[in-house]
């Protein structure tokens, strides 16, 4: 599904050149639950804007679903991101005054899709991210953090994306709501089989995924499968 082939990324003030990237190589294969795990300052946010097609590579090749990523146009990258990616960030990123069903059906809206084709997607979005139905009609505002970042995790899911790519998602949670959103990650894998790419600089929390990079000065350092990975239990 995913092929990086030698990705660099520098930027450049003038003539100064500050490498980030350094020639990043590795596959993912669909179904994968992947954690890409480096501190502040490794290259992790950078690969992920990349894998999210929110950015371009210096030199190297992305390949998502056999396309070439790193050779798209802003238009094209516009409608990788649409189609093929759901986000879910650490600061949520939702509207605060509009309700659950509201922020979660935004994406259907801006790809017009029909009425009708919205409200069933958002219904199943919302069951797959394990967000109780009496909480469908309130504001974001109105949630707990667990159950907002269960909205946004709603909202990635609702135009049936290839790949979740969830940027520090526990970040502005406590430990136990944390494992809550990283439990439905994993039943989002095991029972709907969506490839998920979690970026974290927290071993804990990378621990969650099968499969552990492990970054750090814009190399990798290490690509193994976790074989003592961390189970959550959920009760929905």
């Amino acid at each position: 599904m995913i092929q990086c082939k030698e990705i660099t990324k520098s930027y450049y003030n003038g003539d100064v050149e500050t490498p980030v990237l350094k020639g990043i190589s590795f596959q993912i294969e669909k179904g994968e639950f992947v954690a890409i795990m480096g501190p502040s300052g490794s290259g992790k946010s950078t690969l992920m804007h990349i894998l999210g097609a929110l950015d371009t590579p210096t030199s190297g090749n992305y390949i998502l679903d056999h396309h070439d990523v790193s050779m798209l146009s802003d238009d094209e990258l516009a409608d990788i991101r649409r189609t093929k990616i759901g986000f879910v960030f650490q600061s949520f990123n939702l509207l605060s005054r509009a309700s659950v069903l509201r922020n979660v059906m935004l994406p259907l809206v801006y790809a017009d899709i029909p009425k009708h084709e919205r409200v069933i997607s958002v219904h199943h979005a919302l069951r797959a991210a394990g967000l109780s139905e009496d909480r469908w009609h309130h504001l974001s505002n109105q949630l707990s953090g667990g159950q907002i970042q269960r909205v946004a995790i709603a909202r990635a899911l609702v135009n049936k994306p290839t790949i979740i790519l969830a940027d520090e998602p526990t970040g502005n949670l406590d430990t136990k709501t944390g494992e809550v959103v990283l439990g439905t990650f994993q039943e989002l894998n095991i029972k709907d089989h969506h490839t998920i790419i979690l970026i974290t600089h927290e071993p804990y929390v990378a621990e969650h995924a099968d499969r552990i990079i492990h970054i750090q000065d814009g190399m990798i350092l290490e690509d193994k499968r976790n074989h003592q990975k961390r189970i959550v239990h959920l009760n929905q």
